[in-house]
């Protein structure tokens, strides 16, 4: 109960087609078709891309002054004034 057949299916593809005529279902389709193949596109884009090198974010990791030191204490205020 509750699970479409393929008969049910059909019926329902045969109603829609009626309801939006062969040549807007066609034109719907193809811009389904369209929107996935640019969805495919640009996910590929994002793949070309290479990441920012990131040895330039580990060297400033590495050169930042520690803001406490080992007690626990404040070492610099980075608070605005």
């Amino acid at each position: 109960m509750g699970g479409f057949s393929p008969i049910h299916l059909l019926v329902l593809a045969v109603v829609a087609i009626l309801l939006l005529g062969g040549g807007r279902f066609s034109n719907l389709m193809g811009d389904v078709a369209k929107g996935v193949k640019n969805f495919k596109k640009g996910m590929s884009e994002n793949d070309d891309e290479t990441p920012a090198k990131p040895s330039a974010r580990i060297e400033a990791q590495k050169t930042a002054d520690p803001a406490f030191d080992r007690d626990g204490n404040r070492v610099r205020d980075d608070r605005p004034a």
